[in-house]
């Protein structure tokens, strides 16, 4: 699932590496118990992925 981190939090960290934040602009996430904690403390939101930009050069 892709999230992006809350309104107001400053950085969300990831369980599995401490010194690592979720990025302001959000990123995939396995769909796991402490992912799905933060979604219901507002701590991250539900958003969508980016598109991938499939411009050739």
């Amino acid at each position: 699932m892709y999230v992006k981190p809350g309104p107001g939090v400053c950085f969300v960290r990831y369980p599995d590496k401490p010194h690592t934040t979720l990025p302001d602009e959000g990123a995939e996430v396995p769909r796991s118990t402490y992912w799905l904690r933060r979604l219901a403390d507002g701590s991250v939101v539900a958003a969508k992925a980016p598109r991938k930009s499939t411009t050739k050069e």
